[in-house]
């Protein structure tokens, strides 16, 4: 056997030896990637709550509109479902506009009314063709009864193990304002002893997100008072509720600029603009674009 024999045979053995060490390696990777997997399958619920974090993973869960809660709302209270998915659309476009998550301002705003729920037609978006019931009560029993909507989604949220994230935004999306409409009703009637007995509980939002929820909220059920909203009205209407916010201290404990504030103003009333567009009337007959 000559020498070039040699060589060959010996190259031969080598490529066969380090295409079994390959075939080994391949191997335990992806052993080792089936088992972190399981791991990290196994230990993200428990350290989402642990740390009160929640993953994008968990949120984009909680978005599939067949969860329960979610199911429910559209059943049980359509008009809260309908305003929360608006909600959630300004909230998600106004966390964009200043770098916060909007994954879960929108997940949030999904869930932020469930505690309606619990007495849907005490809400006026969902009093289709029946009285109002606060017609028939005392203020101070009306402002128990609004009020009361926070508590009861806190609740709710525990109950179907929601996570802690989604529970403070719940809790916190009134802050501790004030039912302007209902103390003023009470204050006619001369039934009232305390300012504070027509005031939400809080927190107040001590998040950027939580705090977005809060104004797109009040900005989505202002919008849809106006006869005509108008780009011009719209702006004044936005800009006096975050004002009216900022000057009665709700979102003192958010870590929010001026110069947040303001793209969250021009953020909300783009979206506004966008869902209470105004079409233009054509003449019967006359060709209609859009």
């Amino acid at each position: 056997m000559n020498f070039d024999t040699l060589t060959i045979i010996n190259l031969f053995k080598e490529i066969d030896y380090n295409f079994n060490e390959l075939v080994k390696c391949l191997l335990l990777s992806g052993i080792n990637g089936l088992i972190s997997s399981g791991v990290v399958f196994i230990l993200l619920s428990p350290l989402e709550t642990f740390f009160s974090r929640i993953t994008d993973i968990k949120l984009l869960e909680l978005a599939d509109f067949n969860q329960p809660l979610l199911k429910r709302l559209m059943l049980e209270a359509p008009g809260t479902y309908h305003h929360s998915l608006t909600v959630a659309s300004i909230a998600e476009h106004a966390a964009n506009a200043i770098n916060a998550n909007a994954l879960l301002a929108r997940v949030g705003a999904y869930y932020h009314d469930i505690g309606k729920l619990i007495k849907p037609e005490y809400f006026i978006e969902n009093q289709v063709a029946i009285e109002n019931p606060h017609n028939n009560i005392s203020p101070t029993m009306s402002g128990l009864v609004v009020i009361s909507h926070v508590k009861e989604g806190v609740n709710l949220a525990k109950k179907n193990n929601l996570d802690k994230p989604i529970i403070d935004l719940i809790e916190q999306h009134h802050g501790n304002s004030l039912l302007y409409s209902i103390y003023q009703k009470a204050l006619e009637k001369i039934e009232i002893s305390s300012e504070t007995e027509f005031r939400y509980p809080g927190p107040k939002p001590k998040t950027k997100e939580a705090a977005i929820l809060m104004i797109s909220d009040s900005c989505e059920a202002a919008a849809r008072t106006l006869d005509e909203p108008s780009p011009s009205r719209l702006k004044d209407m936005v800009e006096k509720i975050i004002n009216n916010k900022f000057t009665d201290g709700q979102l003192n404990d958010a870590p929010l600029t001026l110069s947040d504030m303001n793209k969250i103003a021009d953020s909300i009333v783009e979206t506004l603009i966008g869902i209470h567009h105004v079409r233009i009337e054509y003449e019967i007959g006359k060709e209609k674009n859009g």
